[in-house]
């Protein structure tokens, strides 16, 4: 007597790992973005006369295979306009307008949430 046992589909195919690799990267590109749109939602509801200079440079950058990284490229007055440079409140009036912490805890709060719908948009290709 034998037993044949065929192992086939995502799981032992590769497809699966191909799929949560895919998803894992668009997780990472999904909360980049929506980071990147809190900053900016920041300084248009923040600033009375924009300029588009500091917005143009408000950036993403995957500095990793595993990190993206959301930065304004060393805008020399970006810690004045977040609050923690050395030329705001008390030496000035000027305590900073923090749009990088709010949009900082709304990526943590909503960051999750996004990450999930990436996945489940991949769940198919894996098998599930």
């Amino acid at each position: 007597m034998s037993i044949d046992i065929t192992m086939r589909g995502p799981l032992f195919d590769g497809r699966a790992t191909r799929a949560a690799d895919r998803a894992c990267d668009d997780a990472r590109d999904d909360v980049a973005a929506y980071a990147e749109e809190r900053v900016l939602m920041g300084t248009a509801a923040s600033f009375k006369t924009r300029t588009p200079y500091y917005e143009t440079r408000v950036t993403t950058e995957r500095v990793s295979g595993d990190v993206s990284l959301v930065h304004d490229q060393g805008v020399i007055y970006g810690p004045w306009l977040e609050g923690v440079g050395s030329r705001n409140a008390p030496v000035t009036r000027f305590a900073g307008y923090h749009f990088w912490r709010a949009a900082k805890q709304a990526v943590a709060a909503r960051g999750p949430q996004i990450a999930e719908a990436a996945v489940r948009r991949h769940l198919p290709e894996m098998g599930g």
